[in-house]
């Protein structure tokens, strides 16, 4: 029994390969929460949230932040252009970013929807991808993925997250962020 200790010594000098452990697996591929950007003001002039969207960027951080069952490994918002013009979904997603020590990925611009949909499918990171964006293309970024026929984003919420598993051809659950004094429970219709 003694010489066997060797002789796997020497083997393994040999040929390095043979005695490692499998190389883990390829992540899956990541699940989408695309989200509408906090509350804004009045103003269309001002490009910022107001005060309701600052505290929903707060408690989107007990949504999607360290622990959640989300398991966020990557966040994006849309490019915030030289008049800082487009910084609410970004503004709305940097506290959990922050928490979860990630960065906001800013690479494709607000219409761009093809970009957001490239930066996914290209994803291969660990954990799924929070998208926070402007609710009038989120239909366009879903239809981007494969979706042929996604519904609108409703004018009057911003509470909604749009659940988009692999292979990215449909809404499988919208739920409510539930953030207190924000939100009002109300039915959700899941796409069919």
């Amino acid at each position: 029994m003694k010489p066997i200790l060797p002789i796997l010594l020497l083997s393994s000098l040999c040929f390095p390969g043979t005695l490692r452990a499998h190389p883990t697996s390829t992540p899956n591929p990541p699940t989408v929460y695309l989200i509408r950007h906090g509350e804004k003001p009045p103003d269309p002039e001002d490009s910022g949230l107001n005060a309701d969207g600052f505290k929903r960027a707060e408690c989107l951080r007990e949504v999607f932040g360290v622990g959640s069952p989300y398991e966020i490994g990557h966040v994006m918002a849309p490019k915030i252009n030289k008049r800082g013009q487009h910084r609410r979904s970004y503004e709305t997603v940097l506290p959990v970013a922050t928490d979860l020590d990630l960065s906001v990925d800013t690479s494709c611009k607000r219409n761009h929807v093809n970009c957001v949909a490239k930066r996914i499918r290209k994803f291969k990171g660990t954990g799924n991808i929070l998208i926070s964006w402007r609710h009038g293309k989120m239909r366009e970024i879903v239809q981007a993925l494969g979706y042929d026929d996604p519904p609108d984003y409703p004018e009057d919420r911003f509470d909604l997250i749009w659940t988009i598993p692999f292979p990215y051809n449909n809404i499988t659950d919208i739920q409510s962020e539930e953030c207190p004094e924000l939100d009002v429970p109300a039915i959700l219709k899941v796409q069919e």
